[in-house]
């Protein structure tokens, strides 16, 4: 190659040896490393190399590079930047994949590596311009578009620029504007909110007013009448972006007097769009003396390719320029010429262009052809990398630092609390059994289960509702046991995070919340027996007292299984220990390639499977004849583990359905920002997949979200030759567990919030980057018999209902409105969705709780008549709320009462908890613990205001005596009112 009769140009010495980006600017034809600190910062006139580095978790480096050319660099600049890109991706073994981009027509994997955008600036080195000089502001006006990644123009600052479709920013001196487009999507609006917080801070140092300006503009007719007569008054009236609603916006006006007064908006004109609106169909062309000679073929194919020679794939937006391994140095600088030659005939010289070598094709290169065999170089990466590197020192290049050695692989962690509760139910017919404790972990192969498991998260309880289904079992099973999940989830108001498993296809998570799992032959179900029956088929249902052979794996006692095998020798495996049974016969047999830890698995497994029998020791290579016998003779057998499949690094797609049809597209150095509330994302890791459902998601396509992740499974868009029984998890937004999160830096606050994306990061762009509730943050009722927050040590894993709740109350209730309501309550009427209050009854001091039954009716009827003749007699005695009240939670009842009245099929309810009056002085929290602050605290003119609540809804947090006082306040304005007002009210108050 070109790099081979020089040293490596010192500006690239150890490049791409970590994570991360470098970027080098050309000056005078040679590179010059940028700054961490000017990353992101691109002039016009110049050209850059940028190279994105990337870890993977196999250790090795995927290097991806490409070459920036601004819409005023020199030509000469320009092809520097090309060739030292060529020049780096030889260092680096050639097997970087190069992309050129234009200013303006960047692709959206460069635009990831800069999120929110790129605006670059007027000037460069070698063009002669200089580089802008910050003195005064200058007004100017963007276009923003993209809902995933955002391309950001400077376009002229008049109103003919602005449009119905897309959003628009302006950048004044004191305040910046987003317009709106009456035709732009939340989506949209939402990713051009990140670029107005990026110009607040890249030009303003943060300290400006932002404005959102809506995103229509009419005008309405108003009649105007006097003396003279009737006139037509018109007035312009504008759609906020906020809320849609007809108004008058000061701001929206204010924007409008930068263009010189409203006036409609014009159509939008076709500038540099695509002249094409059709799809174009792939052509492949072959270079041969430096001229794109068309290939013919009935399909496009592999084949197609020759190891010798270049091609170019023309995919319209998109053009590809293939390199074989053995092409010949001139017909590589060829095809450079030859595919800028082509696009300049073809009048599309804003295309990407994207340079790949044999053997490290994209994905989406692979994609354009109709088959494709899987590849097998990518586990010889760092080998092809070290072999290249030693080629070009003995031609003479410095590759001093270029090789990197692969890092050790990790042991998979589960990400989950293995402390909470579980309940697994096996599916029999239309209906689920729910299992005992200890036959809860021993799963049949013929049958399908239903799990659900409850664990303490970081801030509230979660759940997980998952359906296992063994190898044998039949499709009526599997169907019903999906549906029965499904409605479990919906049940819970899609609250859990949902799970579809195979067997031997488990998932990490799966193994540590149920720690000893047990898989047997055959099955118990009705639709298992059926099934046998019909094909005539022998029932090899696992028995204690017959011939079993068990296969023990896992990493340690949190995590370890038991798996049935045939009972012969060629089941068995040097690398793993087995137990093998048959009658009052027990064996353990230990291969020699395992470990202590192994050993020390079987021996706990066989604590379960026959706790009350010793076994006889068999080391592999000394066995005894019974041992063989029981086995059916010795045979040959693998020495070899079955190793896990690693987790590959996780690709993020966003997903749309049209007419039954699955559109994603990828989103690039994704974080949590892109996961918007009205869409579905899914989390691609190749062993599993995530799908992702926002909260403004429509409710048909929440409930269609796994068949979404099986349609994801089956078209295989990274072609990964995925399996269909890979595990899927079904994740709702503001519950999502642990072992999604980790994929991400998370911030719970933000999938907290209500509102579709726009409002949620106006809210926070408004509010200096910090996420703002839509309601103060209480603790969320626990489900089963376990306390609110229990020490870890006293969790147990007993089977709890998730029908009662712990403790009930009414959300957003003060103390004192508790003690008003609950008089007035009955337990009976209440819709019993929704919990009873806390408080049931209010006692007077001189009564006790234990009066008798019969005498509540009388005490309902006195609270009414001393409730009302408050406002009978306004110079009576002050109405007396106690200063707290305290709750006396009931007890739960035992777990075997609780799992028989679940089968019997009796609904749980929950019952009225008993009251206890505490009149202590000074207390200072209500019912549930939670503070009571003083109201002179929680007004917003406050000097010492209470932080972290929120004060639009402080009545939430009085306490009694200032409900006491809003209460005579009230009171006041009652006797304000006509009299036949006040007969109205009292009535409405004795019916409630």
């Amino acid at each position: 190659m070109s790099v081979s009769s020089r040293d490596l140009d010192p500006a690239f010495q150890g490049a791409g040896q970590k994570a991360g980006i470098e970027i080098w600017r050309i000056e005078n034809f040679h590179p010059v490393r940028v700054p961490n600190s000017s990353h992101g910062k691109f002039f016009t006139g110049d050209s850059y190399v940028i190279l994105k580095t990337t870890a993977l978790k196999s250790g090795a480096l995927r290097h991806d590079l490409h070459y920036w050319l601004g819409k005023d660099t020199s030509q000469d600049e320009a092809g520097t930047a090309a060739i030292k890109t060529v020049e780096l991706d030889a260092a680096l073994g050639g097997r970087a994949v190069q992309y050129r981009e234009l200013q303006g027509h960047e692709t959206e994997k460069f635009l990831s590596y800069f999120k929110p955008c790129i605006i670059p600036q007027e000037g460069g080195v070698a063009s002669g311009f200089k580089h802008a000089e910050a003195e005064k502001h200058q007004t100017r006006l963007f276009v923003c578009k993209g809902k995933h990644v955002v391309h950001v123009k400077e376009v002229p600052f008049a109103r003919s620029t602005l449009n119905h479709d897309d959003i628009f920013i302006l950048d004044t001196e004191s305040k910046i504007f987003q317009f709106n487009g009456s035709n732009s999507c939340i989506q949209e609006r939402a990713k051009a909110l990140e670029v107005v917080q990026y110009v607040k801070d890249t030009y303003h140092d943060g300290k400006c007013e932002i404005a959102s300006i809506g995103n229509y503009a009419t005008t309405c007719t108003f009649l105007y009448v006097n003396y003279r007569g009737i006139f037509a008054l018109q007035l312009p009236f504008l759609l906020t972006a906020e809320d849609g609603k007809l108004m008058a916006d000061s701001e929206a006006g204010e924007f409008w007097g930068f263009f010189g007064g409203f006036a409609p908006l014009p159509r939008k004109a076709n500038t540099d769009e695509p002249k094409s609106n059709g799809v174009i169909s792939s052509t492949l062309f072959c270079v041969e003396k430096g001229e794109a000679v068309p290939v013919e073929a009935d399909s496009m194919t592999k084949d197609l390719l020759d190891t010798n020679k270049c091609y170019i794939l023309d995919c319209g937006v998109e053009v590809f320029v293939w390199t074989g391994r053995n092409t010949p140095l001139e017909e590589r600088k060829a095809a450079s010429s030859t595919v800028d030659e082509l696009l300049r005939s073809l009048d599309r010289p804003n295309c990407h262009i994207i340079r790949v070598i044999e053997g490290f094709e994209t994905v989406m290169f692979r994609s354009k052809f109709d088959s494709w065999p899987q590849s097998t170089n990518a586990a010889a990466s760092q080998d092809g990398r070290g072999k290249v590197a030693a080629l070009l020192k003995r031609q003479g290049v410095n590759v001093k630092g270029l090789v990197k050695t692969e890092s050790p692989k990790e042991e998979p962690q589960p990400y989950i609390d293995c402390t909470g509760d579980l309940q697994v139910w096996r599916v029999n017919g239309q209906e689920k059994i729910l299992l005992e404790a200890s036959d809860q972990s021993k799963f049949y192969s013929g049958d399908c289960y239903i799990f659900q498991y409850s664990y303490p998260g970081e801030e509230k309880e979660e759940y997980l509702i998952g359906t296992w289904f063994g190898k044998q079992s039949v499709e009526e099973d599997r169907v019903v046991a999906a549906s029965q999940a499904s409605k479990m989830v919906e049940a819970m108001k899609f609250l859990p995070t949902q799970a579809r498993i195979y067997e031997g296809n488990e998932p990490i998570q799966f193994f540590a919340i149920f720690q000893s799992f047990i898989v047997l032959k055959g099955g118990l179900s009705e639709g298992y027996k059926n099934y046998i029956a019909e094909k005539e088929l022998s029932d090899d249902t696992y028995s204690a007292e017959g011939l079993a052979l068990f296969r023990v794996q896992g990493s340690g006692p949190e995590n370890m299984q038991a798996i049935q095998v045939e009972p012969v020798a060629s089941s068995l495996n040097s690398s793993y220990c087995y137990i093998l049974h048959s009658g009052s016969s027990v064996f353990t047999w230990l291969g020699n390639l395992t470990t202590p830890e192994d050993q020390e698995l079987v021996e706990r497994q066989l604590d379960i499977i026959k706790p009350e029998m010793q076994s006889k020791f068999q080391k592999e290579g000394s066995e005894t004849e019974q041992f063989w016998e029981l086995l059916g003779g010795k045979t040959e057998y693998l020495n070899q583990k079955i190793e896990r499949e690693a987790e590959s690094d996780p690709h993020l797609f966003s997903c749309t359905l049209s007419k039954g049809d699955l559109k994603v597209t990828e989103v690039y150095n994704f974080n949590q920002d892109d996961l918007m509330t009205e869409d579905i994302f899914i989390v691609d890791c190749h062993s599993d997949i995530y799908v992702w459902v926002g909260q403004q998601v429509e409710s048909k396509n929440k409930m269609n979200a796994l068949s979404l992740g099986e349609k994801f499974l089956e078209r295989d868009f990274l072609l990964e030759k995925l399996s269909m029984q890979a595990p899927i998890y079904v994740v709702m937004e503001g519950s999502e567990p642990s072992f999604f999160t980790r994929f991400f830096t998370w911030d719970s606050k933000k999938s907290a919030m209500h509102g579709n994306s726009f409002q949620r990061k106006l809210a926070i762009l408004k509010h200096g980057g910090t996420p703002v509730l839509d309601r103060p943050r209480r603790r969320i009722p626990v489900f089963g018999g376990r306390s609110a927050a229990p020490e870890k040590a006293q969790r147990s894993r007993s089977v709890s209902s998730f029908s009662t709740p712990d403790r009930v109350r009414v959300r957003g209730r003060s103390p004192a409105f508790n003690a008003i309501a609950s008089t007035f309550e009955s337990p009976n009427l209440r819709n019993l969705s929704t919990p009873p209050p806390m408080v049931r009854k209010l006692y007077p001091k001189s009564v006790t709780p234990d009066s008798d039954s019969s005498n509540s009716q009388a005490s309902r009827s006195a609270a009414i008549a001393a409730l009302t003749s408050k406002f009978q007699q306004p110079s009576a005695g002050q109405f007396i709320i106690p200063r707290s009240l305290r709750v006396s939670p009931e007890l739960p009842k035992p777990r075997s009462e609780a799992i028989s009245k679940e089968n019997s099929g009796e609904q749980l309810k929950p019952k009225p908890d008993t009251i206890h009056e505490d009149v202590t002085e000074g207390e200072v929290e209500d019912e549930e613990g939670l503070p009571i602050h003083p109201y002179d605290r929680l007004t917003t003119s406050s000097t010492d205001p209470v932080e972290d609540i929120d004060v639009t809804k402080r009545e939430t947090y009085l306490s009694a005596e200032e409900f006491k006082d809003k209460f005579e306040m009230t009171k006041n304005a009652f006797y304000k009112l006509p009299k036949w007002k006040q007969n109205k009210m009292k009535m409405a108050l004795q019916l409630f």
